[in-house]
C-alpha cells in the first residue's frame, strides 16, 4: 500500500497562509499505515489569540455585507472546493482512513451547505407580536452573534467543515475553526482553497495545535460569542466549563449511544442490511452509528446469523481510489483500536459471546490501526458495549422480549441523538415515537440530509446541526416596540 505525501500546510489566519509564531509542526499520520502523509503548523496560545483578534474584526466587516454579497462569496468558495473535490477526498482517505467513496459525503455536505444556507437565512421572517391593547406595534428581528469557535471531530473532517461554515456565514458571523489535531489536513487545505479566492480576510480562520493551549485560549476569551463543536461529551463538559469568563451561546453535537430496535414483525433483510451500514460504515465511527442492537428473540438467532454473515463478506483495506471494493478501513489511532479490543474484553469476560472477528486481520500493513469487523452477541447492561459510546467497528447484540423491556432498555443511557426502530404496528411506532428519549428517531429506514435538523437529548448536546434550526446557534434577537 502507497501513501502519498501532502507536504506541508500553514495555518490561515486573517486571510493569510502563515507558520505557527512557534515554527512548529505536527505530524499527521495515515491510520491505514503508520506513514506521515503530511506536516501542518501546530498553533499555540499566540496564534489562537491573533486568530480571535482577527476573526473580531472579520465580524465586524462580514456582518455589515448584504445577505446577497455573503451569498456571493459562499458560492464563490463552494465552486473552489468543487473544482479541488478529488485532492480533498484523497486527502482525506489519508489523514483518517476513509474510504474514497465515503469520502464524497464530506464534500457533499461541505458544499450543500455553502449553498443551502443563504437561502435559508433569506428565508427567515421577522416575527410579529400582537399588541392586546393595540397601543404598539412589535417585532422581533434576528442579528449575528458574533464571533464564533468551532471544535470539530476527525470522522468527518469536512462534513464537520461544511456543518459549522454554512450557518455561521449565512448568519453573518465570523468563524474560527480548530480540526481534530488527527484529521487536520483537509482543514488546513480548504484555508489554502480560501486564501486562493481572496476570501475575506478573518471571517474564516483554521487553526489546529493542543487543546491546553488552542482550544483553552479561544474558549476562555471574552470575544467568542458562539462555542460549537462536534465532539465527545466530555469535551462538550470541559468547553462549558471553561467558557464562564462571559456569557456566551452553545452550539453541541455530542455523543451517541443509538438504540437500533428490530421487532418481529419487521422487514427482515431491510434491517439486517441497515444495521451492518449503520454499524460498520466509516470503521464504526460515527456519532449516529447503531450502537446497541436490540432484537426480538423470536428472530434473534436468525439475525444472528444473518447479521454474522454479511460482516464476514465486509472488504477492509486502504480505500483509495484505486481500491473501490473497500468498506471498511482502520481505526484513526492505535489509541482507539487497543479501547477496542478492551471492550471485547470486557464484553466477553462477563459473559458475551464472540460471534465474529475481534482480532487483527492478516496481510495488510502491520502499522496500520487494523481490526477486524466485530459481532458480539447476548451484551448486558453491565458492560462497557452497553454504556459507552463505541465509535468503532463492533457490533453488540441483545435479545429482548416485550415492547416495555427493550423501551426500558434503549432509554438506559446517558445519551440521546440518535435511534431507529423496525416494526409494521403502527401502535408501536406511535409509543416509542413519544417515549423514545432521543433526539432522532427513524422509523424503518434512515434518512441524513442537510435540511433535516440533526441534534439530541440529554449528554448528547445542545441545539442542532443541520436544518434552518442550526442558523439559530448565530443569531441572536432583537424586539422592536413602535409606538402606534
Amino acid at each position: 500500500m502507497k501513501t502519498q505525501n501532502f507536504g506541508y500546510k500553514k495555518l490561515y489566519i486573517g486571510g493569510e497562509l502563515l507558520d505557527a509564531v512557534s515554527k512548529e509542526r505536527d505530524d499527521v499520520i495515515c491510520p491505514a499505515t503508520g506513514e506521515v502523509i503530511a506536516q501542518v503548523a501546530r498553533a499555540g496560545k499566540e496564534d489562537a489569540l491573533k486568530a480571535l483578534e482577527t476573526a473580531q474584526k472579520g465580524f465586524k466587516y462580514w456582518s455589515k455585507l448584504s445577505l446577497a454579497e455573503r451569498t456571493k462569496w459562499m458560492h464563490k468558495l463552494r465552486l473552489a472546493i468543487l473544482d479541488k473535490a478529488d485532492e480533498l477526498r484523497t486527502a482525506m482517505v489519508h489523514e483518517m482512513g476513509k474510504t474514497y467513496a465515503g469520502s464524497q459525503e464530506d464534500i457533499d455536505r461541505l458544499t450543500e451547505a455553502l449553498e443551502w444556507y443563504p437561502a435559508a437565512m433569506q428565508n427567515l421572517r421577522e416575527e410579529q407580536i400582537p399588541d392586546y391593547e393595540n397601543t404598539h406595534a412589535h417585532k422581533m428581528i434576528s442579528k449575528p452573534a458574533g464571533v464564533a469557535v468551532a471544535y470539530l471531530a476527525w470522522n468527518f473532517p469536512l462534513l464537520n467543515v461544511g456543518y459549522k461554515i454554512g450557518p455561521a456565514l449565512a448568519a453573518g458571523c465570523s468563524l474560527i475553526i480548530k480540526p481534530s489535531n488527527l484529521s487536520p489536513l483537509s482543514a488546513y487545505m480548504v484555508g489554502e482553497i480560501m486564501h486562493s479566492i481572496n476570501f475575506p480576510a478573518g471571517v474564516v480562520n483554521i487553526l489546529s495545535g493542543p487543546s491546553s493551549e488552542v482550544a483553552t485560549t479561544m474558549t476562555t476569551s471574552h470575544i467568542p460569542a458562539v462555542l460549537t463543536m462536534i465532539g465527545s461529551t466530555n469535551t462538550g463538559l470541559r468547553v462549558i466549563a471553561d467558557s464562564t469568563t462571559s456569557i456566551k451561546k452553545f452550539g453541541m453535537e455530542l455523543g451517541g449511544n443509538a438504540p437500533f430496535i428490530v421487532f418481529e414483525d419487521a422487514d427482515f433483510d431491510k434491517a439486517v442490511d441497515l444495521a451492518i451500514g449503520l454499524k460498520f460504515g466509516n470503521t464504526g465511527q460515527i456519532c449516529v452509528a447503531a450502537n446497541r442492537i436490540f432484537v426480538h428473540k423470536n428472530i434473534y438467532d436468525a439475525f444472528i446469523e444473518a447479521y454474522v454473515k454479511k460482516a464476514s463478506e465486509i472488504q477492509i483495506g486502504f480505500g483509495i481510489k484505486e481500491n473501490p471494493e473497500v468498506f471498511m478501513g482502520p481505526v484513526v489511532s492505535r489509541k482507539d483500536r487497543d479501547r477496542m479490543f478492551d471492550l471485547i474484553d470486557d464484553a466477553v469476560s462477563k459473559g458475551a459471546k464472540l460471534q465474529y472477528g475481534g482480532k487483527i486481520p492478516e496481510n495488510l500493513p502491520e502499522g496500520g490501526n487494523w481490526i477486524e469487523p466485530t459481532v458480539i452477541s447476548d451484551i448486558k447492561t453491565n458492560m462497557d458495549l452497553f454504556r459507552k459510546e463505541t465509535f468503532g467497528p463492533i457490533a453488540g447484540i441483545m435479545p429482548f422480549e416485550t415492547d416495555d423491556e427493550v423501551l426500558e432498555l434503549a432509554n438506559d443511557t446517558e445519551f440521546g441523538l440518535a435511534s431507529y426502530i423496525f416494526t409494521n404496528s403502527h401502535k408501536r411506532i406511535e409509543r416509542f415515537t413519544e417515549e423514545l428519549e432521543f433526539g432522532e428517531i427513524h422509523i424503518n429506514g434512515v434518512k441524513y440530509a442537510i435540511y433535516l435538523p440533526h441534534g439530541g437529548y440529554k449528554n448528547s448536546g445542545i441545539g442542532h446541526d443541520c436544518s434552518h434550526l442550526a442558523l439559530e446557534d448565530y443569531l441572536v434577537k432583537k424586539r422592536i416596540t413602535t409606538t402606534i
